[in-house]
């Protein structure tokens, strides 16, 4: 068993070697929680709930850092313009990313770090740039502190550009720059800026610059050097390129592999402001039932782009009725029947999802299993249909897509169930933790406080399932 993934500096398929033996470490770039999500950032999100999946499946132990970005330029200016604390605007987007996040059924990554609680790692990146070489501040007294990009011969290894091809930097005002491509690591304090989005540094007061924040970020929770740094397409200039040349000019290992995921067109045309076709999350997820919305956005190859059209809801609806259908006819056909050892995914499944995660194949796998399986059924041969019912079982598992999954009970058409759902999935993982440590009596409360809010509970071989009464 060998992991092959695409890594964007190499421009190439690669076998996975990770680190540390056994263990994966990814960083993803989150959200910059300024305004409130669209289907891209769903789709970003899933793609690393995959493959994390699938890692997870293959027996690593993988700790996901996703971050959240909760100051910038953007932040700071939508607050102002709505007259509103630019910390209450970005926790309150914050939240609308996490309801959206669970109503996929995307996991919790490891830590979840905001970027204003890293301001002291930042610094002393920043500072070990300054001292060697490879930063300066502004000789203005303005407080800015920028990276000189001249500096750093390798600058343009990710996107394989040469310096001199390059745009400006619009990250920061350039009032301090000796060259428009550097970049900024902090931004001293300007007027007319709250004075709660402003820190001391060795510089002066003021604020870090966006990538710097996740050096520092991914720094802190998964060491100087760690396996895979994913994020969406967009990010790869300047962002991710940024990154990169801070962390190894700062003397820094960094990220093994980089991951990119494609982004999501509305009918052939790129989402946007100026176009007016943005489809935000919770329009989305209120037009279809979450599963649905998962399957649709999961389905593609992860670096493809997914266009969005009228119907692409309803296919994916269609495909997962036909999984649904076989597993709820499936079941009650085994009643009674014990197969000698119950398969995990198929040969060819794991193949291709082994394949830099080639989840079009992958599914088609699925399918032709529930096909096998609904002619095994119609034939009666109770062997072979039980083979396939246990196949797909395994396959949807490990996709998050699996209809039978406590945590699609009762969602609906409603976004507003989704936090409904993870609440009630916490409660149920409760009872099952407290019944594991013999604790009835909390057992007993949960499922009671569970039953006074409409909540019906049942208990089965494959888990404890819940409905709305």
């Amino acid at each position: 068993m060998t992991v092959r993934l695409y890594d964007s500096r190499a421009a190439d398929v690669v076998d996975l070697v990770p680190l540390v033996d056994g263990q994966v470490s990814m960083y993803v770039c989150g959200p910059t929680v300024q305004s409130s999500p669209h289907v891209g950032h769903l789709r970003s999100a899933l793609v690393y709930d995959i493959w994390r999946r699938w890692l997870t499946h293959r027996g690593y132990h993988v700790t996901l850092v996703r971050n959240v970005t909760d100051i910038d330029d953007k932040v700071l200016d939508l607050a102002a313009a709505a007259d509103e604390p630019w910390w209450a605007r970005a926790y309150r987007v914050e939240l609308e990313f996490s309801a959206g996040y669970a109503a996929l059924g995307i996991l919790p990554p490891t830590y979840e770090p905001r970027a204003t609680a890293s301001i002291p790692e930042m610094q002393a990146i920043i500072a070990t740039l300054v001292d060697r070489g490879h930063a300066y501040p502004a000789a203005d007294g303005s407080g800015d502190v920028y990276f000189d990009t001249g500096s750093w011969d390798a600058y343009g290894a990710l996107t394989r550009q040469r310096r001199d091809d390059m745009v400006e930097a619009a990250d920061a005002d350039p009032r301090g720059k000796r060259d428009a491509r550097d970049f900024a690591l902090w931004k001293g304090t300007k007027a007319g800026e709250p004075t709660t989005a402003s820190w001391d540094s060795p510089w002066g007061a003021g604020r870090p610059g966006w990538h710097i924040e996740c050096s520092a970020m991914s720094k802190r929770y998964l060491g100087a050097a760690f396996d895979i740094h994913g994020g969406g397409l967009d990010l790869r200039f300047p962002h991710h390129e940024n990154e990169l040349a801070q962390s190894t000019a700062a003397g820094d290992g960094f990220a093994s592999y980089w991951l990119h995921n494609g982004l999501v067109h509305v009918d052939g045309q790129k989402m946007s402001k100026s176009l007016g076709n943005s489809i935000f999350a919770a329009d989305m997820l209120g037009s279809a039932r979450p599963i649905v919305v998962r399957y649709f956005l999961g389905a593609a190859h992860y670096r493809s782009t997914i266009d969005h059209h009228d119907g692409s809801l309803a296919e994916a609806e269609a495909a997962l009725d036909r999984i649904a259908g076989f597993l709820e006819r499936g079941a009650a056909a085994l009643e009674g029947v014990v197969l000698t050892d119950a398969p995990g995914v198929p040969d060819a499944f794991a193949a291709a999802m082994d394949d830099d995660l080639s989840v079009p194949q992958a599914l088609a796998v699925l399918h032709d299993t529930v096909r096998a399986g609904n002619a095994a059924m119609d034939s009666g041969d109770a062997e072979a249909l039980g083979v396939a019912y246990h196949q797909v079982a395994a396959m949807v598992e490990v996709l998050g897509i699996d209809p039978r999954a406590s945590h699609w009970s009762g969602a609906g058409h409603d976004a507003a169930a989704a936090p409904l759902a993870a609440l009630v999935d916490r409660l149920v993982q409760e009872r099952s933790d407290a019944r594991a440590n013999r604790d009835f009596a909390t057992a007993d409360r949960v499922r009671d406080d569970l039953a006074a809010a409409g909540i019906t509970i049942e208990d089965t071989s494959a888990g404890t399932r819940w409905s709305i009464a």
